[in-house]
């Protein structure tokens, strides 16, 4: 039997393997959010000045061996690092719980990937903003999980709308190089944007379920990550212009990446996950903290 009829085969044994009972199965899509909390408690917090933190995710696929709702995992849990780094600073915070119905345009093909129109997408984002105002919160930071930049324009595009029409300040804290992809200025008001710490750059592209997120999800859920079938996958071998051609989304990422993935998630540790989630975490929270002070 081939490889990858070997790949198949541990795929879809691994589909049927009975999975743990949710209480169980990741990171609860409420935890440390003001979900939690009851409207007396958002609007003291409100009005003792604290922000609103806001993960804007997706549910996309994530290759063979994530989950897809990995795009929110990740934001949320940099969210929780991130309200804790405020706090030392003595800035307040709350955490809205995370949208993850976001705009797929590379991954569209591939089953589960939920593709919203991006004017849909800014409508509802403009209505959360909008309700935050009038619960009395005066700033908002959002992150994202998804770097597909229609998405991101998507964000730019309510971001925009709110900082115009309303009384409260919107910000989107962007890594740089997903906000120079599209076309975002640092002078812009509304929009800040964070250098990450540097990292010994992979020999091949790592962009979508390789190692870096396959080591961030083993860090913060590692019982949602197929590690078996994760350890099985070959590295993509992808050109520069493999990853533009990937980039244009729908079929032709799914011919680039069959598999759906784009990396080295073989080589993925938890240990490294671990300290890239960290290391992002801190580079938000300062950013945050300059722009409330």
């Amino acid at each position: 039997m081939g490889h990858q009829w070997k790949l198949v085969l541990m795929i879809c044994l691994a589909g049927c393997a009975t999975r743990p009972a949710f209480p169980e199965s990741g990171p609860a899509v409420f935890a440390g959010t003001m979900a939690e909390m009851t409207y007396v408690e958002v609007e003291k917090a409100a009005r003792g000045g604290a922000v609103a933190l806001w993960a804007i995710g997706a549910i996309e696929e994530h290759g063979p061996h994530l989950p897809l709702a990995t795009d929110v995992y990740v934001p949320s849990a940099q969210l929780l690092q991130v309200q804790r780094r405020l706090a030392d600073k003595k800035i307040n915070s709350v955490i809205v719980p995370p949208y993850y119905w976001g705009v797929n345009r590379v991954t569209g093909s591939f089953p589960g990937s939920i593709d919203i129109r991006p004017e849909v997408m800014t409508e509802l984002m403009t209505d959360v903003f909008r309700s935050l105002a009038k619960a009395g919160f005066g700033k908002v930071f959002c992150i994202t999980g998804h770097y597909d930049a229609a998405h991101s324009r998507a964000i730019v595009d309510a971001v925009r709308r709110a900082n115009s029409a309303s009384d409260i300040k919107v910000h989107y804290v962007v890594p740089r190089p997903l906000g120079d992809r599209i076309g975002l200025k640092s002078t812009e008001p509304g929009f800040i944007l964070v250098d990450f710490p540097a990292e010994t750059v992979p020999s091949h592209p790592d962009l979508h379920a390789g190692e870096a997120e396959t080591s961030m999800l083993l860090s913060i859920a590692p019982n949602l990550v197929r590690m078996e079938i994760a350890r099985s996958l070959k590295p993509t071998d992808l050109t520069s212009a493999d990853v533009a051609t990937w980039r244009k989304g729908y079929e032709h990422a799914k011919e680039v990446t069959p598999l759906g993935y784009l990396g080295d998630p073989a080589s993925a540790r938890a240990a490294g996950g671990a300290d890239r989630t960290a290391r992002q975490a801190a580079a938000y929270a300062d950013a945050i903290a300059a722009a409330v002070k």
